[in-house]
């Protein structure tokens, strides 16, 4: 079989016009494991308040951290891609989950060079419902209805290999070691808790109560929440850091059920009303910098830090397109090519997944 790679990342609007800001939400948000309710309360949510409310104001916070090349998550990426595929002897393909560069269109450029066996790479550390889940899910889906053909296999969540935590860890190093912090905060993108238990296999483990996620179970190959906390423990354990000198917390809630805790603004606020003075804060559910890491945490969090006090707020660069990052996925494909047992991979025709 002929062998062919697919990074896919979140997507973007095509400009920083509220019309293209206005397309891309209502992708992103009706997507139903975005967004889990019943479809009509969710076109309720979404086509009734949010897309009336919502694109001018995402807009021009887009319009803030926009480059003259195009959206930084799109430009990030095109760039990571460039640099594994020099490094790769088979074709590496790049989509989105949400906007014009499709996965449809990447699946068919791969067919196009005779691909038919194909290694789908989400590009997310961490397992979760509405970033890995919905890529796989769509990637089957298609696979099934227009390219019967291929072969399609997830590289399974890598927030724990070690490699990735070994280069996540060297780049928050470097810029510690240039920097003057008292504290260091891990910010993940936050779900709704109940995407948590959706998750959970076993229908039992998962509360959400500070013990779960450190008890062994079965429900941690898909628990998010586990997941994050896992990858903060393995960097602190790789950089040496104090206890108390770093903690987690969870960013961009929406709605108002109860999401992850802590909350990244709040636990902000909180830190530097307590006297931190000086924060250092990292986004590792992100490979790529993107509108949450950029305006959310770089602009808005640290307004946040210096109305309460706080002075130096240093925010860490994603992984990006960093030369170590690209070689450790060319080395995961590189294994992959070789052996495709030896990487934690999914056979979605094998899945249940719906």
């Amino acid at each position: 079989m002929s062998k062919g790679v697919l990074l896919v990342n979140l997507g973007s609007p095509e400009s920083t016009d509220p019309k293209d800001v206005k397309k891309y939400l209502d992708e992103f948000l009706m997507d139903p494991r975005v967004i889990d309710v019943p479809y009509w309360f969710r076109a309720f949510l979404v086509k009734g308040i949010v897309l009336n409310t919502r694109p001018k104001k995402s807009a021009e916070a887009y319009s803030k951290i926009w480059w003259e090349e195009g959206s930084p998550l799109i430009v990030l990426s095109e760039r990571l891609q460039d640099k594994i595929q020099k490094q790769t002897e088979i074709p590496v393909d790049l989509a989105m989950r949400y906007g014009s560069m499709t996965i449809e269109k990447a699946l068919k450029r791969l067919t196009d060079k005779g691909v038919n066996d194909i290694l789908l790479v989400p590009l997310y550390p961490q397992f979760a419902m509405a970033t890995t889940e919905t890529i796989e899910v769509l990637a089957e889906k298609l696979r099934k209805e227009k390219f019967p053909q291929i072969k399609l296999t997830s590289l399974a969540p890598f927030y724990n290999k070690p490699d990735y935590i070994e280069v996540l860890s060297r780049s928050i190093k470097e810029k510690l070691d240039t920097t003057n912090y008292d504290h260091l905060l891990f910010s993940y993108h936050g779900v709704p808790e109940r995407h948590i238990r959706k998750s959970d296999i076993t229908n039992s483990h998962c509360q959400i109560d500070g013990s779960c996620c450190k008890a062994q179970s079965d429900a941690h190959r898909f628990c998010y929440r586990h997941q994050c906390y896992e990858t903060t423990r393995l960097v602190g354990e790789e950089l040496g850091l104090k206890p108390g000198t770093f903690s987690t917390s969870f960013q961009s809630r929406l709605g108002f059920d109860p999401w992850l805790q802590p909350y990244t603004d709040r636990t902000i606020e909180r830190m530097g009303k307590e006297g931190i003075k000086n924060m250092a804060i990292v986004t590792p559910a992100f490979v790529s910098d993107c509108l949450e890491t950029l305006e959310e945490i770089a602009m808005e969090g640290e307004e946040i830090f210096h109305e309460v006090g706080g002075k130096e707020f240093t925010t860490i660069p994603c992984l990006n397109d960093r030369d170590d990052w690209a070689k450790v996925m060319s080395n995961w494909i590189g294994n992959w090519i070789e052996n495709p047992s030896a990487i934690n991979t999914v056979n979605l025709a094998e899945t249940q997944i719906a």
